[in-house]
């Protein structure tokens, strides 16, 4: 049976939205969302288990109203502004290896801040990285408005600027550049192998995305907050979380 480790990471520190893992969203806490989605994984697939890392006492409470308990607490060295999440991540799926004496094949990671994802969503990603052996990880994008190759510039040391990627020939409208996509910030599926390797990016070169057909953006400044709560209040959504 395939093993799957599902980690929730939740800082208590937040500089951009003061404490927006737990803040309100349209009535509920915006770590509830994450949790409800990673049930709902869950009830799906045998094998898969649920841990939160977090260095925040009331978040663990929080979660713990939902049910979903937990006897790891995040090292102070990996809670700080500039800790990578990977090891955050590497480090829970250790601990949850070493206590629950379970041999992960995949860890999915899904982040409180970037909520709008669906069930199908993680399905539909690790059905495509388990159809690609040689791949690592593959993580979620959408569709870039912007792109480099037609509309971003930037400036040289002359002070002149020009398009950020060189295109091959004249491009004359957007929809004619390559695809480019912004990485959504909402899930990460890594296979055992990425962790074994020491991999300390979500980018290698045996890296995948999963382009999500409905939107999706993460939280990092308060009019985001309003936004996605408008979306959800008023029914905007045509899908559900």
């Amino acid at each position: 049976m395939t093993r799957i480790l599902i980690t929730i990471c939740a800082r208590g520190g937040s500089k951009g939205i003061p404490g927006k893992n737990i803040r309100s969203l349209n009535g509920v806490p915006l770590l509830h969302y994450t949790i409800s989605t990673a049930r709902k994984f869950a009830g799906e697939f045998p094998g898969v288990d649920i841990e939160l890392s977090t260095d925040s006492d009331t978040i663990i409470k929080i979660a713990a109203d939902t049910g979903l308990q937990t006897s790891y607490v995040r090292p102070d060295a990996l809670a700080t502004d500039s800790a990578g999440k990977i090891g955050a991540i590497s480090d829970l799926w250790k601990f949850a290896e070493a206590t629950r004496k379970v041999r992960y094949d995949y860890v999915i990671d899904m982040d409180v801040t970037s909520p709008l994802r669906t069930v199908a969503d993680l399905r539909s990603a690790l059905e495509k990285l388990v159809a690609q052996p040689e791949a690592l990880n593959i993580f979620s994008v959408s569709p870039a408005g912007r792109n480099p190759y037609f509309n971003m510039v930037q400036e040289g040391t002359d002070g002149r600027v020009g398009l950020v990627k060189k295109p091959e020939g004249v491009l004359m409208t957007r929809q004619s550049a390559p695809p480019v996509y912004d990485m959504n910030a909402s899930f990460y599926i890594f296979r055992r192998s990425f962790f074994e390797r020491g991999e300390i990016s979500s980018i290698t070169d045996y890296s995948l995305a999963f382009v999500m057909d409905h939107v999706c953006f993460d939280l990092d400044e308060p009019l985001d907050f309003e936004i996605m709560d408008f979306l959800l209040r008023e029914e905007k959504l045509n899908f559900n979380i």
